[in-house]
């Protein structure tokens, strides 16, 4: 009879094991690696204004770049309507998932002491991401309904003429609303105010010549300045814009307290998971310091500020402070 030898199993290594062990791991972690991943689809962005306003002048070439960034799309959703306030209150109730966020603006820092009740609360429903874009107010005007190529003979005609001239906004309680609100009260005039729903619309009728200026963000105004379409009188802050170097600011025009700008954050509903709310500070941090996105940026007279999560935060409840006075001071109503 044949025997046959059977050899015991040699004890393993302690590097063998250690490798074993690493490679188990692995194997069982990268499925979670997987399934966290940020974005695995389309992500959609609910911008409060209809289109055509300063929000969507970042939010698209933003969302262009992210998709190029993330191979996913960043759909932007208009939901116009209240100031801004009726696409917050769409998006506050959305999935906590990383996968609706909100870009909202200065105006949502205003609307709190503006509406006597709103469908949200920006601190207890949102949490802050990241501020893509700021840019300073600016006084434009229609060349063919307001008589004044500067803004001296714009304040000689206004003084003379009371209510004789309207503004456009993007609706009661938004920047362009205060904005304007805020230079009758440190200026002494008054100028009747014409809500609509978005800043787009306002600016399309103010183009028109429906209504004869408006108190913009820069961004929007930028390409309608430069083609001639509408006069830019005085651009907001201490320094002139270095896209539009010939626009006195309001500092040097004796109007020193005049500091207001229209910045543009993003925002995730309130228990969006910590590790997707990284993932998104990242991904559109990344897609606003694309060359390109610096170039838009630049032609509109926008900065990117870059503050992002607790840093953002203060800033809101600042700006919320802020406002509150202002409306408290000025006597703004809704329209």
């Amino acid at each position: 009879m044949t025997h046959l030898q059977t050899r015991s199993p040699q004890p393993l290594g302690r590097r063998t094991l250690l490798q074993a062990a690493a490679a188990g791991v692995a194997s069982l972690a990268l499925p979670a690696r997987a399934q966290s991943a940020w974005p695995a689809k389309p992500v959609t962005l609910v911008v409060p204004f209809p289109a055509g306003g300063g929000t969507d002048a970042f939010a698209r070439p933003m969302s262009a770049q992210f998709a190029r960034l993330t191979e996913k799309q960043l759909i932007i959703d208009n939901k116009g309507g209240a100031g801004g306030t009726l696409g917050a209150a769409v998006a506050s109730k959305a999935a906590p998932d990383g996968y609706t966020l909100f870009m909202g603006a200065v105006h949502h820092t205003i609307a709190p002491s503006m509406y006597p009740k709103l469908d949200y609360d920006l601190e207890r429903d949102f949490v802050p991401l990241i501020m893509v874009a700021s840019v300073p107010q600016v006084l434009v005007v229609n060349p063919k309904k307001v008589p004044a190529t500067n803004y001296a003979e714009f304040l000689a005609f206004v003084r003379k003429n009371p209510g004789k001239l309207n503004f456009g906004s993007a609706g009661g309680g938004t920047s362009h609303h205060l904005a304007g609100e805020l230079f009758k009260l440190q200026t002494n005039t008054f100028i009747t105010h014409i809500p609509y729903r978005g800043a787009g619309p306002a600016l399309q009728d103010l183009i028109a010549g429906n209504v004869d200026m408006m108190f913009d963000g820069l961004g929007s105004s930028a390409a309608h300045i430069k083609g001639g379409r509408i006069k830019a009188l005085m651009v907001s802050g201490t320094k002139r814009n270095p896209a539009f170097p010939d626009v006195p600011c309001s500092t040097e025009l004796g109007l020193p307290d005049y500091t207001v700008s229209t910045w543009y954050g993003i925002w995730a509903p309130k228990g969006t998971p910590a590790d997707i709310q990284a993932r998104a500070i990242e991904e559109i941090r990344r897609a606003c310091q694309t060359d390109e996105a610096k170039t838009t940026w630049a032609n509109q007279g926008a900065d990117f500020p870059n503050l992002a999560g607790a840093q953002f935060d203060g800033f809101i409840k600042a700006e919320l402070a802020k406002w509150s006075k202002v409306v408290k001071a000025s006597g703004a109503k809704l329209d």
